[in-house]
C-alpha cells in the first residue's frame, strides 16, 4: 500500500456545513466529503481490495465506494486534513489481518485445583447442615 498513490485517487467535494460558524455557515462550503472507489483503485493490490471489501463491508456503498465526511472545523483545509487522516486510519485498520487463535489444552494442574476447590466448598456446605441423629 502506497499512501501517496492512494491519496491521489481520493475525490473531495466541499459542501455547506451545519453547526457553529454564524453567518460563515451560510456562505462558505467548509464541510468536506471524501469518496474513495475501491474497485477503480490502482494503488491497492487485488488481495488488499478483497481484504478491505470484507473488513469494511458495513462502511462501503453498494458500488464499493467509501464515503467519509468532516465538518468539525470552520476551515475547509483543516477539515480536508482531518478527513484524510481518518481515511488512512480506516484503511490501515481494514488491512489488518487478525491473529489466528491457537486452541490450547487446559493444564491438568488447573483441573485438579478446580476439583479440589469444589470439594472444599462442598465440605464447608456439608458442615453447615444440622447433624442427623439416628
Amino acid at each position: 500500500m502506497e499512501i501517496h498513490k492512494i491519496i491521489a485517487e481520493l475525490q473531495f467535494k466541499a459542501v455547506r456545513s451545519s453547526g457553529a460558524g454564524g453567518q460563515n455557515v451560510n456562505k462558505v462550503s467548509s464541510k468536506v466529503v471524501l469518496s474513495f472507489d475501491l474497485l477503480k483503485s490502482q494503488a491497492l493490490s487485488e488481495e488488499e481490495k478483497l481484504l478491505l471489501e470484507t473488513n469494511l463491508a458495513s462502511r462501503l456503498t453498494s458500488d464499493l465506494v467509501l464515503i467519509l465526511n468532516c465538518d468539525e472545523d470552520r476551515s475547509q483545509i483543516r477539515n480536508k486534513d482531518i478527513v484524510i487522516k481518518r481515511f488512512l486510519d480506516v484503511i490501515k485498520k481494514g488491512l489488518e489481518v487478525p491473529k489466528i487463535r491457537k486452541a490450547t489444552k487446559i493444564p491438568k494442574s488447573a483441573i485438579r485445583k478446580r476439583i479440589k476447590n469444589k470439594k472444599n466448598i462442598s465440605q464447608i456446605k456439608q458442615n453447615r447442615q444440622k447433624p442427623k441423629l439416628d
